[in-house]
């Protein structure tokens, strides 16, 4: 059977636009210690990626995709305690700098302040890369 008149064959999905943006690792605070501790390790992520504070990232995205930002954060003792938390942002919703913050709650295990908790803020700010 013959394709006549009716050109190539079309995808069926437009192909989504690529976009560049920029994401740089603010910093991490610990904004209140109910009794947790006072040694900690943390740790920013964007897409997964470890990325250092103070640190800046340029993706190439198409504007359906999404941009993870994830902090993690560990008291550091015998038995550590740990938490993590996340939030995502569509590529295509960055049409000005955005500020985002991840926040991170850390419970104590063990011990006379068994289940209190710690929260760190972590933040990220994410704009259009020229």
């Amino acid at each position: 059977m013959a394709n006549i008149g009716r050109g190539p064959p079309q995808p069926l999905d437009a192909a989504a636009k690529t976009v560049k943006v920029k994401v740089t690792f603010v910093g991490a605070e610990l904004t209140e210690n109910n009794h947790v501790g006072n040694e900690w390790w943390y740790e920013g992520y964007v897409n997964g990626k470890a990325i250092e504070e103070g640190s800046s990232r340029t993706l190439s995205l198409k504007t359906t995709d999404k941009i993870t930002l994830k902090g993690e954060a560990q008291e550091q003792d015998k038995i550590p305690e740990d938490g993590e938390g996340s939030v995502s942002v569509k590529a295509s919703a960055v049409t000005k700098t955005i500020t985002k913050s991840v926040q991170v709650a850390v419970t104590e295990n063990r011990g006379r302040y068994s289940g209190d908790t710690a929260t760190w803020t972590f933040t990220f700010k994410i704009e259009k890369a020229k």
